[in-house]
This record gives C-alpha cells, sequence and structure tokens, in this order.
C-alpha cells in the first residue's frame, strides 16, 4: 500500500452486503471529490463464508440504481495483517466492531470504531443487516452508509490538511 494514501478496511460479516456497497460509496465518492489520489478503500468480512463471491445481487442492483458500481468486488476475510495496514478499521455494526476488538493488537484499537461513528444522521447506530430481508433493507445501507461516507472523507480531509 501506498505510505502517503490514507487507508480505509470498511468491514461486515460475510463482506457480501454491506461492507462492499460502503465501499463502493466511498470509492465513488472520494472520486467525485477528486480525492481517490488521497485513499486506499477497501472491504473484508468476519467471517469467511463469502471469500471469493460478488457482493449479493440484490445489494448490486441498489447500489446500480444510486450509481455505484460493485460488479468488480469480491468477498475477502479480514487479515491480521489489515490491523497494521490501515489507518480506519470501520465496523458496519456493534458484533463485528466486537470481533475486530477482539482480534486486534493493542497498538491498533484506535483505528477500530463503528462505520457509522461518521454518520451525521444515524450516529454510532449499526447498519442493519440486509441479507434476509427484501429489498428496502439494501435501500436503508445505502442511506446510512451514504451518510457515513460524507462524514468519514471531511474527517480525513482535515486530517490532512
Amino acid at each position: 500500500m501506498e505510505q502517503n494514501k490514507t487507508s480505509v478496511l470498511v468491514v461486515c460479516m460475510g463482506n457480501i452486503c454491506r461492507s462492499p456497497t460502503a465501499e463502493g460509496v466511498l470509492r465513488r465518492k472520494a472520486e467525485a471529490a477528486g480525492m481517490t489520489h488521497l485513499l486506499h478503500i477497501d472491504s473484508a468480512g468476519t467471517h469467511e463464508y463469502h471469500v471469493g463471491n460478488p457482493p449479493d445481487a440484490r445489494a448490486q442492483k441498489a447500489a446500480r440504481g444510486r450509481g455505484y458500481d460493485l460488479a468488480n468486488l469480491r468477498g475477502r476475510h479480514v487479515s491480521d495483517q489489515d490491523f497494521a495496514t490501515f489507518d480506519y478499521i470501520l465496523a458496519m455494526d456493534r458484533d463485528n466492531l466486537a470481533n475486530l476488538r477482539r482480534r486486534c493488537p493493542e497498538q491498533h484499537q484506535h483505528k477500530v470504531k463503528l462505520y457509522l461513528a461518521f454518520s451525521s444522521r444515524f450516529p454510532n447506530l449499526n447498519v442493519p443487516d440486509p441479507y434476509y430481508g427484501g429489498n428496502k433493507g439494501f435501500e436503508q445501507v445505502l442511506d446510512m452508509v451514504e451518510d457515513a461516507a460524507d462524514g468519514l472523507l471531511a474527517e480525513i480531509t482535515r486530517s490532512n490538511a
């Protein structure tokens, strides 16, 4: 990873719904803000259920409806190296946050936070897992991660100023 870039890892359980959606949203918003040269963005899951799989078709459809392309993303598992590599390790919910904190070495604990800690509309809430629900859940995920993406990019801009 390039040393002059701020690196962000977005994490959910399986890495096929919430975290790839957040990755796609962050990438697109960073591009629109002219920040792609400043960022490295990735996503992963705390469980290995869907390693190598593309995002859920419903997540891709909802994202595509708002101009985000998730088609080339593939599920991966959080690695021990990620804790040293990434500047921000952002969990979609408190269960995954607890899982990450259990695994994370002490010197990197400050990097692990809730993704919605950066949200103005949904501060510190869980991003609900839409996997077992209907299409409305995927739209709700998009509403939440779009808002938090704006806050996160503003935070990164301030810290790089």
